[in-house]
């Protein structure tokens, strides 16, 4: 005797929905969407790369504000095409960093200048 699964609803919001088209970028964490709204509602802040790790994933950015301390970032939160590096100027969102909430994150940051006499490489080149 074989039996068969039940089938479970497909709704727009489901893994399963045809309608979904998955994400290529892999995240550590996955935000909820009143997080992400909360951000993106955020002000707009400006900063200079500290450092960025292409391979490790993840940089920090230095606050145009002296005072706070060096803003994580990841991968996934880098819009544009170029890789940053040290010295570039960016702008940003911050993001409340699960699941305590007592961190804050950069988010949708852009690239808004490019760090002098330093050779920028874009995500599709290999040796970047």
């Amino acid at each position: 005797m074989t039996t068969t699964p039940e089938k479970s609803p497909v709704t727009p919001t489901s893994p399963r929905s045809p309608f979904l088209v998955p994400s290529p970028i892999v995240t550590r964490r996955t935000r909820t969407y009143s997080t992400s709204k909360a951000a993106s509602e955020g002000p707009v802040k400006k900063g200079t790369i500290k450092d960025f790790c292409r391979h490790k994933g993840h940089g920090f950015i230095n606050p145009v504000e002296e005072s706070i301390e060096p803003m994580f970032v990841h991968i996934s939160d880098i819009e544009g095409e170029y890789i940053p590096v040290v010295g570039d100027q960016v702008t940003y969102k911050e993001c409340l960093v699960p699941p305590k909430k007592l961190k804050k994150q950069a988010v949708e940051v852009v690239l808004t200048h490019l760090a002098p006499d330093v050779k920028h490489y874009r995500w599709e080149d290999p040796q970047g």
